[in-house]
């Protein structure tokens, strides 16, 4: 009788981890991120493509650069960091190409930070691969609200 109950249990726990690891990837794949671009942006078209492709909800709101450049500041984007784009999910800040596993990687984890970051436009990264072009290796930095950064992940072609 102990071990039928064992592993009732047993089959009761991991069937309540299966429900819960699915409802944490739906939560992550159906994220609404509102996303501020310049109207003549193609790459951060390209990167908006790939955010819907890995399941986000994508609102978009174009601006001229000055405009743009407060919402950097105002959501706390260390200059070093800054790239074409900048996105809010889920109160975090996602500046330029970071790969939407890096996303939900950080929806997942919920670390202390006010966001990660893309610096530039690394050859390779979401919305900036060129045809016949090598991908460069890149880093995903995580920012906290002083501005200071960390290697959040490397991205290797």
């Amino acid at each position: 009788m102990t071990r039928k109950l064992l592993v009732a249990a047993l089959v009761l726990v991991s069937a309540t981890a299966s429900v819960l690891m699915a409802q944490a990837t739906r939560t992550a794949d159906a994220a609404s991120v509102d996303v501020w671009k310049s109207p003549t942006c193609g790459c951060c078209a390209k990167w908006i493509d790939h955010m819907r492709k890995a399941g986000f909800t994508v609102k978009v709101t174009e601006l001229e650069e000055p405009e743009l450049q407060k919402i950097k500041a105002q959501h706390g984007v260390p200059t070093a960091a800054r790239s074409c784009h900048t996105a809010r999910v889920a109160g975090y800040t996602v500046e330029g190409h970071v790969p939407a596993q890096e996303v939900k990687r950080l929806l997942s984890e919920k670390p202390e930070v006010a966001g990660i970051a893309v610096a530039g436009m690394p050859l390779g990264s979401p919305g900036m691969e060129v045809s016949g072009v090598k991908p460069q290796p890149y880093e995903v930095v995580s920012f906290d609200k002083s501005g200071a950064t960390r290697v959040f992940s490397v991205q290797k072609p």
